[in-house]
């Protein structure tokens, strides 16, 4: 008989299920309404683009915290012709830069009773951390917390990623290759005041914010274009040279 499932308990957008061995699994999520190709979607976009960055979200919440994904879920309230099928492709081309096979590693559902006006769609990464490989409440006390990327959001992320100004997975996991990078949190709805606290708190430490931060600490980041990073003030420089999008000091862990 399975007894109850053990928790690690985090303030971010996760499950985290210990496992008897040591092992953890990771479920991420992500979901968007109002948002593709449809007569009644709010923001138009194609659907390649829409599964990319829901993708791209739940993947880099389970990459965050070191585990390695395992498969994607999607629920898409859409037929699978054409949309859906364009939907997924970007679903799948997201899930090859995480390093998933991205046929064998995608499952899913989709409408196929009822003609719909709108696009809705959701999607779960299921993923797994080797024991002591969890990378969660690792921020020092006197880090700073450096953002790469710049929150957008709506019609403003397509020109943003045009112009190499967001964060994205390839970025996530250069931040996580750099031995000083204590820890790394993507931003997205709820901004980067929120997500610096959620550092704070799970390493039980107090975030300070920047003064004078040359980007809006509150606007929502959407689709995770912004990564946060914990790390020595001695080490700004060389994360900077790691990377190739904008990097701005918003806050500082004590």
């Amino acid at each position: 008989m399975i007894g109850s499932p053990v928790f690690t308990s985090t303030n971010r957008d996760l499950l985290i299920f210990q496992l008897a061995n040591g092992d953890a699994l990771v479920v991420g999520c992500d979901s968007s309404g109002g948002v593709g190709p449809k007569p009644l979607d709010k923001i138009k976009v194609d659907g390649y683009t829409l599964g990319k960055f829901i993708a791209r979200v739940a993947l880099m919440e389970v990459l965050s915290v070191s585990a390695a994904p395992l498969c994607i879920i999607n629920t898409l309230s859409v037929a699978p012709e054409p949309l859906g099928a364009e939907i997924l492709r970007g679903v799948r081309a997201e899930a090859k830069r995480a390093g998933l096979d991205p046929q064998l590693a995608v499952t899913g559902s989709t409408e196929k009773n009822f003609q719909v006006e709108q696009t809705g769609m959701g999607v779960t990464v299921i993923g797994l951390s080797r024991k002591g490989f969890l990378k969660i409440g690792a921020s020092q006390p006197g880090d700073i917390v450096a953002a790469v990327g710049v929150p957008c959001v709506g019609n403003e992320v397509i020109p943003a990623e045009n112009m190499h100004m967001i964060a994205d997975i390839e970025d996530l996991l250069k931040l996580q290759a750099l031995t000083f990078v204590h820890e790394v949190i993507p931003v997205g709805s709820k901004g980067i005041v929120h997500e610096i606290n959620v550092l704070a708190k799970d390493s039980k430490l107090t975030a300070t914010l920047a003064n004078e931060a040359a980007v809006d600490l509150k606007k929502s980041a959407g689709p995770a274009t912004v990564i946060l990073a914990s790390l020595p003030m001695s080490k700004l420089e060389e994360l900077k040279a790691a990377v190739t999008k904008p990097v701005n000091v918003v806050g500082q862990l004590f």
